[in-house]
């Protein structure tokens, strides 16, 4: 056999042996306030200020650092290339995912039609945005550049107009802002969600906003509301304009109007189709909404809806029962569903890095101020630099007085780096004069070279003279704003795409469809299934189809203009209305109530009610012998809300649930063998809904109240021996005998 190999002991090194930390695993007590300035508020100021809220220049940090590398990718002149190379040029100034930079550039592309004046031009799927589920392609299968107006974005960006930044490995700069020709902050819309604040901004017509903006440099006092008539939405629809509003919304930033959607009726196919609808839904919310309108019989006059979008654009086409009125319909559409919604405004922008809620006016203000800065430095760069040309050529006028000595000069100097000294010497100029006259080549050293330089001289003055002057006066400045904002209104402008209607004499005056008024006879089982009949299905009927070890509980005479309150373990009542309910049969297993309201996981029903005028009382029966009155007009809600919670008290658990139409006797029966026999006046009708009620039937240890039931006459021999006329009472033994044994438990 092989010897035995001797066992080695490893001794843990000093370090691993002293790798415990003192104190490790003991709870510190740190103070809230102490936690949320260290924590929390550095993320929510980068949302803030780096994430979600743009700045006066219209753009979010993500929209710049994607456009600014295009325009360094040579996109805007160039071809289109492949959009996968383009956000993985971004990722050099993003350091984001690709999904969430391929997503920013999408919205920006005109083929995705979010915004109305596009800044990419794009080719292949870009998705829509009045689509949720017509997704984008992948972007090594999609090609993008920059549209012709994004050149408003960088003009004389490299004139030293706006501040410049490392990016976030300091490998490259990127600007701080656009030199934006015109308020794109107010053409395209913008919206965002940060920590504590949000953003939703309009868009409006480039040529309006152009024209405010004019109006406001030359008069600050002026009505904004003259020349900025309405937003302006990429796709289309109808604006309820109401002046009032609107100037509201212009001079604090924070308000809404209604935007609906346009159809056009065709009367050979007798189907309606919708070509624009509000820029706050989509195409599938719509159809959804529809449909279960439908189902719920609320909208009889449609037999189909498709989605007919194609190349040529949105249509939703909905095909109508013969006899309908297609002006009536839509007027219940756009009161019933999305195809007429609500656009909130919150105009809240970055300056100087302090998030503000401006109207329109303020907005104006500071961007003019911005925009008058990146002029004033784009006039002060030009001026630097037409002052450095200006040099060299006064130095270069000394040079044409003797060629032949500038040439002797530099041939009889022995070192190269004498060159520069010995011209300045025998020619009387500095050191970055005799350099450029040094650099000239050769074949330029005569006469007529020299000329034509020196004939830009009086060029050059003119042109400093009238920079200086720029700089020196404000409404000089000015005047070039004007000037380029013009431009920009005639090069790019376009019609309104959104139409202007009167919100007053549209307004939808639609009156209640009224429900139909039939008799109905209602069905509710103990496992929560609910039946409608009527009175001639029920006659015609069999017998009734329940679950496998389903009872029915309740049955009630009722109308189709009735209203049902359903009762449910977890202390909540859900609301609903007979009409509602679809007409069923005997033979139906009927509609399992949670799910057609949306009760709560793990939710069951317990009790169900019927009323038209919420008259009378709900009493809530517990174990412990307490009783609780609730008037049912409690329930009544002004709005149609359809779920109350604290329904009633879940103090005490819960025995039974009686409706009441009016005082009555009621039974109740505990499991000791006695009963009472209760007449609820005795009991104060309780304001609050999960009130816990009023000690009625005493129940000693082990035992409890089981049994509530309405009383009436036959049911007890002997009625009075089970009533008292004080309260909490024992109740009484029933004559024949029965036990608490025997009870039911």
């Amino acid at each position: 056999m092989p010897p035995r190999k001797k066992k080695t002991e490893i001794k843990p090194s000093a370090p691993v042996a002293n790798a415990y930390i003192a104190g490790a695993g003991t709870i510190v007590e740190q103070p809230i306030t102490e936690t949320l300035e260290i924590n929390y508020m550095p993320y929510a100021m980068s949302v803030i200020l780096s994430r979600a809220i743009p700045e006066i220049d219209g753009f979010k940090p993500s929209h710049r650092k994607l456009l600014y590398t295009m325009y360094g990718m040579g996109l805007l002149n160039g071809a289109k290339i492949k959009s996968a190379n383009i956000v993985g040029q971004t990722m050099r100034l993003n350091p984001h995912g690709d999904a969430a930079i391929y997503e920013t550039m999408v919205r920006l592309t005109e083929g995705n039609e979010a915004l109305l004046h596009p800044f990419v031009e794009s080719k292949g799927n870009m998705g829509k945005a009045y689509s949720r589920d017509m997704a984008y392609a992948a972007p090594r299968y999609t090609e993008a550049k920059l549209a012709p107006i994004a050149a408003e974005l960088f003009r004389d960006i490299g004139s030293d107009t706006v501040d410049f930044v490392d990016n976030y490995d300091a490998s490259m700069q990127e600007p701080t802002l656009f030199p934006v020709t015109f308020p794109t902050v107010l053409v395209n819309a913008n919206k965002g969600i940060a920590v504590g604040m949000a953003n939703n901004i309009c868009p409006f017509n480039l040529r309006e906003v152009c024209r405010a903006e004019i109006e406001y440099i030359k008069d600050e006092d002026v009505n904004i509301a003259d020349y900025l008539t309405a937003p302006d939405f990429p796709g289309g629809g109808e604006l309820l304009y109401n002046r009032a509003e609107m100037e509201k919304i212009y001079e604090t930033g924070l308000g809404s109007f209604k935007v609906r959607a346009t159809y056009e009726y065709d009367k050979s196919q007798n189907c309606i189709d919708i070509k624009q609808i509000p820029p706050t839904t989509t195409i599938e919310a719509i159809i959804e909404k529809i449909v279960e309108l439908a189902k719920q019989k609320k909208i009889t006059e449609i037999n189909d809806i498709r989605d007919e979008t194609d190349l040529l654009g949105l249509k939703i086409t909905l095909d109508l029962k013969r006899g309908t009125d297609p002006e009536k319909l839509m007027q219940k559409l756009f009161k019933m569903t999305p195809l007429q919604d609500s656009f909130s405004c919150n105009f809240n922008i970055l300056v100087g890095g302090t998030p503000r809620v401006m109207g329109i006016k303020e907005i104006l203000c500071e961007w003019t101020a911005f925009r008058v800065e990146c002029v004033k430095r784009r006039t002060y760069y030009n001026l630097t630099k037409a002052k450095e040309k200006y040099h060299l050529l006064k130095g270069l006028q000394k040079i044409l007085l003797d060629i032949d000595k500038a040439i002797k000069i530099v041939r009889e100097t022995k070192e190269e780096r004498e060159v520069v000294p010995n011209l300045m010497i025998g020619f009387g100029i500095d050191e970055i004069q005799a350099d450029y006259v040094a650099e000239i080549k050769l074949r330029h050293l005569n006469r007529e070279y020299i000329l034509k330089r020196l004939a830009d001289v009086e060029e050059l003055e003119k042109e400093i003279a009238e920079l200086e002057s720029i700089l020196g006066d404000r409404r000089k400045v000015l005047r070039i704003i004007i000037k380029e904002l013009e431009a920009v209104a005639e090069k790019y402008g376009n019609d309104r795409k959104t139409a202007i209607i009167s919100a007053e004499e549209n307004q939808i005056t639609l009156e209640e469809e009224k429900v139909a008024d039939y008799q109905v006879h209602l069905f509710f089982t103990k496992e929560g299934y609910f039946k409608k009949i009527t009175p001639l299905s029920l006659r015609m009927s069999g017998e009734q189809k329940l679950k496998e070890g389903d009872e029915i509980t309740q049955t009630f005479d009722s109308n189709n203009t009735h209203e049902l309150l359903f009762f449910t373990d977890k202390c909540q009542v859900y609301k609903s209305s007979v009409n509602e309910m679809a007409d069923g049969k005997a033979s139906q297993m009927g509609e399992y109530i949670p799910s057609k309201l949306g009760f709560d996981e793990g939710e069951g029903t317990v009790y169900m009610v019927d009323t038209i005028d919420y008259k009378g009382y709900m009493l809530f029966i517990f174990e412990n012998g307490r009783v609780a009155k609730v008037p049912l007009e409690a329930y009544k809600t002004k709005t149609k809300r359809k779920k109350l919670i604290n329904a009633y008290s879940d103090k005490f658990p819960l025995s039974s649930i009686l409706y009441i139409p009016e005082d009555c006797d009621v039974l109740l029966t505990s499991t000791n063998g006695r009963m009472l026999l209760l007449g609820t006046g005795m009991l104060a009708p309780k304001v609050t809904k999960d009130s816990g009620g009023v000690a009625v039937m005493t129940q000693k240890k082990g035992q409890r109240l089981y049994s509530a039931e309405l009383y009436s006459d036959g049911m007890l021999s002997d009625p009075h021996r089970y009533r008292t006329r004080n309260l909490p009472a024992a109740g009484a033994i029933k004559r024949d005998g029965i036990s608490g044994e025997q009870m039911k438990i």
